[in-house]
């Protein structure tokens, strides 16, 4: 009976865990399709001044931290470039 219960116990540990890597990958989806849109309006819309995408920009910057609290270095190296990049692009900016 014991053993039983250790067992449930190490089973629902397991499943919890499961669960968040499946939440994490979701929310690593999320910001990724954010991300994207974000770049995809920038690149597109003509009519997008420079300081309204370095709003969006900064919105974006903020709500991925707030999805992944912490993890600032993460966005500068990841997403920070792509974003300079591209407003290097479209902007021609130096």
């Amino acid at each position: 009976m014991e053993l039983c219960d250790g067992l449930n116990k190490v089973g629902g540990n397991v499943s919890a865990g499961a669960e968040e890597r499946a939440e994490e990958q979701r929310l690593i989806r999320r910001m990724q399709m954010m991300m994207n849109m974000t770049m995809q309006v920038i690149a597109q819309d003509s009519s997008l001044t420079i300081d309204d995408a370095a709003q969006m920009i900064a919105d974006s910057r903020r709500a991925a931290l707030l999805m992944f609290p912490g993890k600032e270095l993460a966005y500068d190296l990841i997403w920070r470039p792509r974003f300079q990049r591209l407003m290097r692009e479209r902007f021609r900016i130096m």
